[in-house]
């Protein structure tokens, strides 16, 4: 991404193309900022529950990302009760900060939920192979096993969940070094375009 203090910290439209590309870059170089945002979601006992992912897919058009996941996890089944979610992601560089807001879809047997599982490397695939399940109670730190290398293995994919996220709230926030610019989008059903607003940062 480029420098954001001239071109568009003035412009709502150009804010938004920002921040879509930044997305875009962020979903395919794993050394981007904004590659692992946090996601809130709403914990089964009525708590906010977040946590750090890892962005895996970025589509303008449709307004979504893609994580994944373990179906044996707690976001997992919050998602399933409720699918109402949260996206942050700053880029300390740039000083931007996008807080998105949507509802998310889980894939478990699917084909996106296979595209993305052909698409994960070894080190991830092993992730969900993982014995016993995310979040269990264990005698000590180590007590748990995760198959090592670079062997792909297909051992994990009933575990494997991709989770999509449609947005339709996007808050963008800027702290520039002369003056520090706050903007909303928000999409509904029927408009392709957002309504766009400068909020007092």
């Amino acid at each position: 991404m480029t420098d954001p203090s001239h071109g568009f910290s003035d412009d709502l439209e150009a804010s938004l193309a920002h921040a879509f590309d930044g997305l875009a870059s962020a979903a395919t170089d794993r050394r981007a900022a904004m590659h692992t945002p946090s996601v809130a979601t709403i914990g089964l006992d009525g708590s906010p529950r977040s946590r750090t992912v890892v962005l895996r897919h970025f589509d303008r058009t449709e307004r979504s990302i893609r994580f994944h996941t373990d179906i044996r996890s707690e976001k997992y089944a919050e998602l399933q009760t409720d699918p109402r979610i949260a996206a942050h992601f700053y880029d300390v560089g740039e000083k931007i900060q996008l807080r998105l807001n949507g509802r998310a879809t889980v894939h478990v047997t699917d084909s996106l939920a296979n595209e993305a599982w052909a698409a994960s490397q070894a080190m991830s695939r092993h992730c969900y192979v993982t014995e016993p399940a995310p979040g269990s109670v264990i005698s000590d730190g180590g007590n748990f096993s995760i198959p090592k290398g670079r062997e792909l293995t297909d051992d994990g994919r009933r575990h494997f969940c991709a989770v999509k996220m449609v947005f339709t709230r996007l808050e963008w926030l800027w702290l520039g070094s002369d003056g520090h610019r706050r903007a909303l989008f928000e999409w509904n059903e029927q408009a392709s375009t957002p309504v766009m607003r400068w909020l007092v940062p």
